[in-house]
C-alpha cells in the first residue's frame, strides 16, 4: 500500500523535494571529481565569470536570494579558495572576484549547468504541471500576498 503524506505538510514536503534535488546535484559534482563543491556556488561563479566582479548585494538581487544567504555562500566560497573579496567604494560594499581555482572549474561547471538544465526540462515533462512554472507562480503569488497574510485571514 502506497501511503501519501497529508497535504497539510507542505513545508516538510517542499524541504524534502529540495533536499532530493540538491543531493543529486551534489552527487554529480562528486562524480565530476568535485566532492566538496556545493551546488549553491555555481550561480555565483557563473555570474561573476560572465559579468565580472559583483557586489554581494548585486549577486543576491540577480540570483534571487537574500543578502544574508549570498553573504554566507560567498564567505564559504572564500574559505574554499574560490573567491576573493575586495573593498568597494565604501566600507559597506565588498566586491566578489573569482580566484584562478574557480576560473579553472568553469568548463566543468558549464557542462554540468547545461546537463542540469536539460534534466530539469526532462523532470518538467514528467510532471502534470512543470515544476519550474509552479515555483515561479508561487513566488509571484507570495510576493503579491505573503503566506503570513494568508494565514491571518484564517485565524
Amino acid at each position: 500500500m502506497d501511503h501519501q503524506p497529508a497535504p497539510h505538510y507542505l513545508g516538510t514536503r517542499l524541504r524534502h523535494l529540495l533536499d532530493l534535488l540538491e543531493t543529486d546535484v551534489a552527487r554529480v559534482y562528486a562524480d565530476l571529481g568535485l566532492p566538496d563543491f556545493r551546488p549553491r556556488y555555481t550561480p555565483v561563479i557563473r555570474l561573476v565569470h560572465t559579468t565580472g566582479p559583483r557586489t554581494i548585494r548585486d549577486l543576491a538581487d540577480t540570483i534571487g536570494v537574500t543578502h544574508s544567504a549570498i553573504s554566507q555562500t560567498v564567505n564559504q566560497m572564500r574559505r574554499d579558495g574560490l573567491v576573493e573579496l575586495h573593498p568597494g567604494h565604501d566600507a559597506r560594499h565588498r566586491i566578489v572576484h573569482l580566484t584562478d581555482r574557480a576560473r579553472a572549474l568553469i568548463p566543468t561547471l558549464d557542462a554540468e549547468w547545461t546537463a542540469t538544465t536539460a534534466a530539469a526540462h526532462d523532470l518538467d515533462n514528467d510532471l502534470p504541471h512543470p515544476l519550474s512554472t509552479l515555483v515561479d507562480a508561487a513566488l509571484r503569488a507570495l510576493a503579491a500576498k505573503p503566506l503570513r497574510d494568508r494565514i491571518h485571514e484564517h485565524l
